[in-house]
């Protein structure tokens, strides 16, 4: 159990620290990697992200809702192969829903003020991802599992 408090630490530390990460999803098999601005709900159950109906990404999602998000602590030094973390997130991503969607906007705008009129357009589509298990990688090769799925 304490291992597990521990991981969470960690993994809430990082993306308290971080603003963006890296998503991955897929048409037909083909990978597609987006940089994405990204916010944790506070029990780091979803991870939220913005992005237009008409893009890449959001297509692949409504096709297949299988994603994957990467966010890390580097700062493309050498010593990042020993320093750096990176954490690796598995779920389900969807359109955020009714019912919570006030609470996901507020904890997105509250990590990223500055895109409330991006967030806002009728254009826009607030993406929450159900985490399943987070993959933490530290010191190059010790690798730690933290299933979270409700």
């Amino acid at each position: 159990m304490e291992k597990s408090f521990q991981l969470k630490r960690r993994v809430a530390d990082l993306f308290h620290s971080q603003k963006f990460a890296v998503l991955s999803t897929h048409s037909a098999g083909q990978p597609y990697a987006s940089l994405v601005a990204f916010a944790a709900t506070h029990d780091i159950r979803h991870l939220l992200f913005a992005t237009t109906r008409s893009t890449r990404k959001y297509v692949n999602i409504k096709s297949d809702a299988r994603v994957a998000m990467l966010m890390d602590s580097r700062s493309n030094r050498d010593s990042d192969i020993s320093n750096a973390i990176a954490v690796t997130a598995t779920g389900i991503a969807e359109e955020g829903d009714q019912e919570n969607g006030d609470q996901f906007l507020n904890t997105y705008l509250t990590k990223h003020p500055h895109l409330k009129d991006f967030v806002n357009s009728p254009s826009c589509a607030l993406i929450r991802m159900k985490v399943d298990v987070y993959y933490l990688v530290s010191k190059f090769q010790r690798v730690f599992e933290l299933h979270v799925a409700e």
